[in-house]
C-alpha cells in the first residue's frame, strides 16, 4: 500500500469542475510542499462535511477562518486517484482530527492501493465544511416531486409523466 501521511496541512480543501450537472468534485491535501487531488462523487463530500460537523459538536467554536486563498484548488484538473473509504477521527488532546482517504481504483488499474492520512486543524475542518456546503448546494435544483436533480435541458419527472 501507498501511503502518505501529514501530521500538518497547508490547506484541506475540495471542490467541483465543471458545470453543474457535469461536475467533477475533488477532495486535495496540500502539504509538506505536495499536493494530492482525489476524484470523488459530491455524497463522498457531503457524508465528509456532516461527519466532521458531528465530529466537532462538541469542540470549542471557533470564529477564526484560512484565508481564501488557502481554500482555492491547485490545479485540480490532474487527479492522483478515484477516492472509495474515508475514515475521520477526533484528538482532543491534540485539538485535531485525522482524515484518511483511500483509493478506489488501484486494484483495478493494477496498482498498489493507496492513501492519504492527514491531520486537520479545527479551524480546517470547519472551513471545509463551509466550503462543502457552498459548492454542493450549488448544483441542480431537485425535483419538487420526485427529489431528483433538474437538467438545463428539462426534467423528465417519474412522478408527473
Amino acid at each position: 500500500m501507498s501511503e502518505t501521511s501529514y501530521d500538518a496541512v497547508d490547506a484541506f480543501t475540495m471542490g467541483a469542475l465543471g458545470e453543474p450537472g457535469r461536475r467533477t468534485f475533488v477532495i486535495q491535501v496540500r502539504a509538506e510542499g505536495e499536493c494530492r487531488t482525489i476524484k470523488c462523487e459530491k455524497q463522498h463530500v457531503s457524508v465528509l462535511a456532516s461527519a466532521l460537523r458531528r465530529t466537532l459538536a462538541d469542540a470549542p467554536a471557533t470564529a477564526e477562518r484560512p484565508s481564501r486563498g488557502a481554500m482555492a484548488l491547485e490545479d485540480g484538473e490532474d487527479q492522483d486517484w478515484v477516492l472509495g473509504e474515508i475514515g475521520i477521527g477526533y484528538d482532543q488532546d491534540a485539538d485535531a482530527v485525522r482524515v484518511v482517504l483511500h483509493d478506489l481504483t488501484a486494484e483495478d488499474d493494477g496498482r498498489a492501493p493507496a492513501r492519504v492520512s492527514a491531520r486537520i486543524t479545527r479551524v480546517q475542518a470547519v472551513a471545509f465544511c463551509e466550503l462543502a456546503e457552498r459548492v454542493v448546494a450549488a448544483g441542480r435544483p431537485t425535483c419538487v416531486f420526485c427529489g431528483r436533480p433538474k437538467d438545463p435541458d428539462g426534467h423528465a419527472c417519474i412522478r408527473m409523466n
